[in-house]
């Protein structure tokens, strides 16, 4: 139900992006699960596996097969009490018949085959979930990425409206003969620099909403906006220990999962072939009737005939293995082997995993640390700043080394904003580990 509910919110996402005032995080997700291809095919791979998983159950019934056959002869053929003779006239011969077999013991062959097809299911089960923690990971960060555009963007149109107001205040000066006309030139082109600035900043904007909606595979992107988290205060944001973290993907990780179910299909493959040494013993039940017509042989009618030959037959059937060219054996063989690459790829993909943990932990530690820098070096940036500033005002210094300081914390600013979802996207990583 919760999947018709995902698909149904995405085509509305889709057809409605216009009204759609602002997108979390959680409904970029939703709607780049629900339209994503990868997750459509690893879907479908899945189904296959379920059908192949309940096929192998159903091999514990027993057949049911019906025959029917017609046959004409001349010259010698079979009588109705089963003997030959030599006819010229036509021969008729009809027979009906139902016949079912149930195999009683074959090696424990079909129940190792259920226990591999499972196993085949939960894989691909598995394999899905990797890729959409896959999609969660690509959608997350280019939402992350969009917000921090937005937010480089506000510092962009911050620095350029002060600077205007610094012009229509010198403006005033120069027009009460107080100053230079040639101050204002200096900002009117310090103005310029930040206008292409924040303009480059919009369209860094845009392309990071580009980006966002292809993930989601979007047609239309326009009006597209993303609502801020709430959680992205320092205070609220928790790095996870790299061992937890470690301990607990062993336990729920897709790649960990898909890897040990993977090897518990392979070892189940190593019995089904072990089955072919063993007899195989079946019950065969069967049920038929027949018609004969000779042109110069009086005979019953053919409804009579019918009724008069049914006949039935139980019984049992034993098949011992004596030689098979050896292909029993060298199926057994190879199926060992494939249990000891499946043992090798399932210990390489926990090394890759906590290397993959460990490099995010720490990433994660320098992040939080470039973080701390950067707050660090905009407090000593804006104080330098209004220092600057003041004496700009008092007329103790040029609005060159005025604009300096104003760089430099629009260049701390900017380092602040960046490192901080640089912070936050490690640390999104990691929780994805889990």
């Amino acid at each position: 139900m919760r999947k018709v509910i995902i698909i149904i919110a995405a085509m509305l996402a889709t057809m409605l992006v216009h009204a759609q005032s602002k997108w979390t995080l959680q409904q970029c997700i939703d709607t780049a699960l629900a339209n994503n291809r990868n997750v459509k095919q690893k879907e479908l791979n899945r189904q296959t596996s379920e059908i192949a998983y309940k096929q192998s159950r159903n091999n514990l019934l027993p057949n049911l097969n019906a025959s029917a056959s017609h046959n004409l002869q001349w010259g010698r053929a079979l009588t109705d009490d089963n003997t030959y003779t030599n006819s010229t006239s036509l021969t008729q011969s009809t027979s009906f018949g139902v016949g079912s077999s149930l195999t009683l013991f074959d090696g424990m062959k079909m129940k190792y085959n259920i226990d591999a097809r499972l196993a085949e299911l939960k894989a691909s089960e598995a394999d899905k979930q990797l890729i959409e923690r896959d999609i969660i990971m690509s959608t997350s960060t280019a939402f992350l990425q969009v917000l921090l555009n937005k937010e480089l963007l506000q510092v962009a149109q911050n620095q350029a409206e002060l600077t205007n107001t610094k012009i229509e205040q010198r403006k005033k000066l120069v027009d009460s003969g107080k100053l230079a006309e040639g101050e204002i030139l200096e900002l009117q082109a310090q103005a310029a620099k930040e206008e292409v600035s924040r303009i480059q900043a919009e369209n860094n904007l845009k392309l990071s909403m580009l980006d966002l909606a292809q993930i989601m595979e979007l047609r239309n992107f326009e009006g597209l906006d993303v609502e801020v988290p709430q959680n992205l205060t320092s205070g609220e944001l928790q790095l996870l220990n790299a061992n937890e973290v470690y301990e607990s993907a062993l336990k729920g990780r897709p790649e960990i999962k898909a890897a040990e179910y993977s090897l518990e299909s392979k070892e189940k493959n190593v019995r089904i072939s072990e089955s072919g040494l063993y007899p195989n013993l079946s019950l065969d039940a069967s049920l038929g009737t027949g018609y004969y017509k000779n042109q110069n042989i009086p005979s019953e009618s053919f409804g009579q005939q019918l009724s008069d030959k049914i006949g039935a037959g139980l019984g049992f059937t034993l098949r011992v293995p004596i030689f098979n060219k050896f292909e029993t054996k060298n199926q057994i063989k190879t199926s060992k082997l494939e249990v000891e690459k499946s043992k090798l790829q399932l210990d390489n993909t926990k090394i890759e995993l906590r290397k993959d943990i460990q490099q995010a932990y720490y990433n994660a530690l320098a992040a939080r640390a470039k973080w701390d820098s950067a707050i660090k070096s905009e407090q000593s940036s804006t104080e330098a700043f209004r220092f600057a500033n003041q004496k700009y005002e008092g007329g103790r210094s040029t609005v060159y080394e005025l604009y300096q300081a104003k760089t430099n914390l629009t260049l701390a600013q900017s380092e602040v904003i960046q490192s901080k979802y640089e912070y936050v996207f490690r640390l999104k990583i990691l929780e994805l580990m889990k």
